[in-house]
């Protein structure tokens, strides 16, 4: 997927390069740079679905999940209806493929801000667009689509912008619902690196991590409480 996307905003970077007469030098070694990593465009995917993300948050008595983030040491989610609060759990352990030389003894617990991209219906939940990611991350193509089959179970509605051949074209799974998570017990997946559990080693590897439930358990437990106190004023 990312791929995908690199050669479009490789493309398009290289005309607006051109348009503003940039040198020979600087052209090259702006789409030399971008090449080097196939998961440049991350860096602006993960900024689109913040903006996209904040433009949902703030609405009074919404279950939807603004955020989601991790540390390493805590996962945490926001929720559309609960302000600048944020709801923690432990961070999850990745299940996921190693380089060379390491295994799971060497690995940090989830950590990272591409979560963001999950919340907002691609990452993990477009897998079944991208079944190639499994050779990165483990699995097999019938489980990429299962992973975007289940998380429309806990969304409110498909992303008309974002098809999935493999699905008929089916819109990605959007708008990750509190009460989905809990009815269900299904936990959002997400697409992910590992990192080492020492500093300064970094990746080490790539999985799949699903977000712990308790979070989206405490969140909705303390909306309900809020708007049952708003009721009793009102």
């Amino acid at each position: 997927m990312f791929r995908y996307c690199y050669r479009l905003c490789a493309r398009y970077t290289a005309a607006a390069l051109i348009e503003a007469d940039v040198s020979r030098a600087d052209a090259a070694a702006t789409l030399g740079f971008m090449a080097g990593n196939d998961h440049f465009f991350l860096n602006l995917s993960m900024a689109a679905c913040k903006a996209t993300l904040d433009a949902a948050h703030g609405v009074d008595g919404s279950t939807v999940v603004t955020a989601m983030a991790r540390n390493g040491v805590e996962f945490g989610i926001r929720v559309s209806g609960m302000g600048a609060r944020w709801f923690t759990d432990p961070a999850p352990v990745i299940d996921g493929l190693y380089f060379p030389g390491y295994g799971p003894a060497d690995a940090n617990p989830d950590l990272g801000d591409s979560a963001i991209t999950e919340t907002a219906g691609i990452g993990g939940f477009a897998m079944g667009g991208a079944p190639a990611i499994v050779r990165f991350v483990g699995g097999t193509p019938a489980d990429a689509v299962g992973y975007t089959r289940a998380m429309y179970g806990i969304t409110l509605t498909r992303n008309s912008e974002y098809t999935l051949p493999a699905l008929g074209f089916a819109g990605t799974p959007t708008g990750i619902d509190l009460r989905r998570v809990v009815e269900s017990g299904v936990a959002p997946v997400i697409n992910t690196g590992i990192a080492h559990r020492e500093p300064g080693i970094g990746q080490i590897g790539a999985g799949i991590a699903r977000a712990p439930l308790g979070c989206f358990g405490a969140a909705l437990r303390a909306l309900a409480a809020e708007l049952g106190i708003a009721g009793e004023r009102t």
